[in-house]
């Protein structure tokens, strides 16, 4: 069996192998033929390539690289209907991403290959970076760092006028309740904090047994000095907080994004800003990335920004590896895969 590590500069090449061969090591038989290829990513950004959205590196370079393989474990790679074509020995990509987006999984089926992904594999490293920026927001921490770094003592930080509030007491609303959104409500909790979460899929006893109490969206909006968003972007959720729901946040709130730029309509941030109707805004995501030269929100005041880092942490990467190499383990071992994601693609006689 040969094997294509598609890794990058995050979860590298090496990382996948080692992962999959340490996997692969109890199943017996002849060791798998492994070959590497590097995409650039995060050198460079990914973006669209072909018909999906989120892909680093072409598709010509992934087409020879797969020649022979019948097993592709990939973070960034453009898996589209022109790789899947030129590629008939191909049985399984295993991607090492929360969802498959770098992947046309309409053509996957259609070729008979299946996919995997890696639900979870940056939930902690996701959740205490979205904490890290409630904080960073709060307590004006980026602001008085750079003031001081240019030779500013901003004591005047310390009035009464100025100064932030505490996540004790507070109440904090997180916007998509998956396996970010509970991390950060337990870490909430430890604080001290009431939390709501908004969720449509959420279950509402596993909330419950969280000590958090789960509302409708612009219940949660108009009720929490502190907002974080955690759900996925979807045709539903874009520009979820669109500018009446985000003219629904108390006066002097604080918003948090490490998730989707998409789930944020960036449109009405700068006005809001500026009036004081939102106290502070923390982005990690942007509705362009990389953010252009006259980005709306370079000057604006109350702003932390940060260049999509919230999951960038080696653990994730490690985590990233050993999920999909157990998915490679359950694939070689005939076994049924446990994070499919196209399960059409099981009627298909290639498969």
């Amino acid at each position: 069996m040969r094997i294509l590590a598609a890794g990058d500069h995050f979860v590298r090449p090496a990382l996948i192998r080692a992962a999959v061969s340490q996997e692969l090591s109890h199943a017996g038989g002849e060791p798998p033929d492994f070959s590497e290829l590097t995409l650039p990513w995060p050198h460079e950004p990914f973006g669209p390539v072909g018909e999906v959205r989120e892909a680093s590196g072409t598709e010509a370079e992934l087409v020879e690289a797969l020649d022979g393989a019948s097993v592709c474990v990939t973070q960034m790679a453009p898996f589209t209907e022109r790789v899947f074509a030129a590629s008939p020995g191909l049985r399984l990509v295993a991607v090492s991403r929360g969802g498959p987006v770098n992947v046309d999984l309409a053509a996957a089926t259609r070729h008979g290959v299946r996919v995997s992904f890696a639900p979870g594999r940056n939930a902690p490293a996701a959740a205490e970076f979205a904490v890290g920026l409630m904080l960073a927001a709060m307590r004006r921490i980026a602001a008085a760092d750079a003031e001081l770094k240019r030779g500013v003592w901003r004591g005047d930080l310390y009035a009464y006028e100025e100064v932030g509030g505490e996540l004790g007491g507070a109440t904090v609303g997180l916007v998509g309740y998956g396996a970010i959104g509970r991390i950060v409500a337990r870490v909430m909790r430890a604080f001290g904090a009431h939390v709501l979460a908004a969720d449509p899929y959420a279950d509402p006893e596993a909330v419950a047994a969280d000590g958090v109490e789960l509302v409708e969206l612009d219940d949660l909006l108009s009720r929490s000095s502190v907002v974080s968003l955690h759900a996925r972007l979807t045709e539903e959720t874009r520009h979820l907080l669109d500018g009446r729901r985000l003219g629904l946040l108390p006066p002097g709130a604080v918003l948090v994004n490490s998730a989707r730029g998409g789930l944020l309509d960036h449109a009405p941030l700068p006005e809001l800003l500026r009036s004081g109707a939102l106290g502070a805004l923390a982005l990690d995501v942007y509705d362009i990335e990389p953010i252009p030269a006259d980005w709306a929100l370079r000057d604006v005041p109350n702003v932390i920004t940060t260049p999509h880092l919230a999951g960038a942490t080696r653990q994730t990467a490690h985590r990233a590896a050993a999920i999909t190499a157990a998915e490679v383990g359950r694939f070689v071992r005939g076994e049924k895969l446990r994070h499919l994601a196209n399960g059409d693609v099981l009627v298909n006689g290639r498969s």
